[in-house]
């Protein structure tokens, strides 16, 4: 008698887990993206109305050896992107990638809580977009260590 060989079980949960988190990185990259072109270009019409976001944007703390930090944020959240798209098609990247996402995604929550200290207590103002950034990192950290947790329950 043969036997069926038996399909792998996709759980529902990873699905919504994987496209949350590539939807969630979309976003951040979006926003960073922003950042960088207000950066670039000085407009101080896409602060849209927050003289906020023009102090901290260029502040003495928005470069680090020249590099507006907008990029750190960008780079990082391209990498979790395409770590994402390589999970379904190279098996190192789909065994290795969620502790991946993490490592990037908690550097990220590290430097973000750093950067809104210094929003906060030395530069003394509040950029919306900033903000959002650093809400689309702690989100992606969240989803990254649920991900990492199922993975190794499995």
């Amino acid at each position: 008698m043969a036997h069926r060989i038996k399909k792998p079980r996709t759980d529902k949960t990873d699905f919504m887990l994987f496209w949350a988190s590539v939807l969630i990185t979309i976003l951040g990259t979006l926003d960073a993206l922003y950042l960088l072109i207000f950066k670039l270009t000085g407009n101080s019409r896409m602060c849209l109305g927050n003289g906020g976001c023009h102090d901290v944007n260029f502040s003495s703390y928005s470069e680090i050896y020249g590099i507006p930090v907008s990029v750190f944020g960008l780079s990082a959240f391209i990498a979790i992107l395409c770590i994402l798209i390589l999970e379904g098609r190279l098996k190192i990247a789909k065994e290795n990638g969620p502790l991946a996402i993490f490592g990037i995604s908690l550097g990220g929550v590290v430097f973000t809580a750093y950067l809104t200290y210094l929003e906060i207590y030395v530069i003394r103002a509040i950029c919306p977009f900033c903000v959002a950034s650093a809400i689309f990192i702690i989100f992606l950290f969240i989803l990254a260590i649920i991900r990492l947790v199922k993975q190794t329950t499995k």
